[in-house]
């Protein structure tokens, strides 16, 4: 691909560095900004200036926040004693997407996968487990991918809280195995929720 500007070049190789964004698709969003106003594109580029500048990580569940604080825990009128684990933010979102979850979250940062160099001590893991014990937490929802990975996951943190007075449960198989939250439709990712199952169940059936 041949420029005639170095300054449209520099903008769509910083454009071609977004996930699923090619050079072709990079050259079309710039061209497009290129054809706005000025104050527009001021404002674009503000916008995401700040927000990584100044977006959060909720103290508690580690999802992403304007405060201290995210929005979903700090609503008193959701069911704080139900936590539902997920890998990341947009497991959330995606689970929000649903309007069938009327509990709290915590974000893992990942999982664990010894092929890739992700052990449980590199994961929110510990902070999930002292939650459990400081909060009135009545049932932990695994909304976690059904994969072996997930599946180990989801084995270790059941483990480590072996003995505390806790209902585990999780998601169903409504989820294909080797499928992701984030692209299930939304009814099926409300079904499985919906239709959560004890843990140990799901790990017998895994085996």
């Amino acid at each position: 691909m041949v420029f005639s500007s170095s300054l449209l070049e520099n903008a769509v190789n910083e454009f071609a560095k977004l996930p699923g964004i090619g050079k072709k698709t990079a050259l079309r969003l710039v061209l497009h900004l290129i054809k706005q106003d000025a104050g527009e594109v001021t404002y674009f580029s503000d916008t995401i200036a700040k927000m990584r500048e100044e977006i959060k990580f909720c103290s508690r569940c580690h999802n992403i926040s304007d405060t201290q604080l995210c929005n979903i825990c700090a609503n008193h009128s959701r069911k704080q004693e139900m936590l539902c684990v997920v890998e990341n933010i947009r497991d959330v979102i995606a689970i929000e997407s649903t309007q069938q979850f009327n509990g709290i979250y915590h974000v893992l940062g990942g999982i664990i996968s010894p092929l890739d160099g992700i052990g449980p001590e590199q994961l929110n893991i510990d902070s999930l487990v002292q939650r459990i014990h400081k909060e009135n937490t009545r049932e932990i929802i695994f909304a976690l991918n059904p994969n072996i990975q997930g599946d180990t996951t989801v084995y270790y943190i059941s483990k480590k809280l072996k003995g505390v007075s806790v209902k585990i449960t999780t998601i169903a198989r409504g989820i294909a195995f080797g499928g992701e939250l984030e692209y299930a439709d939304e009814m099926t990712l409300a079904k499985s929720i919906s239709n959560r199952i004890p843990v140990e169940h799901y790990i017998n059936d895994s085996n």
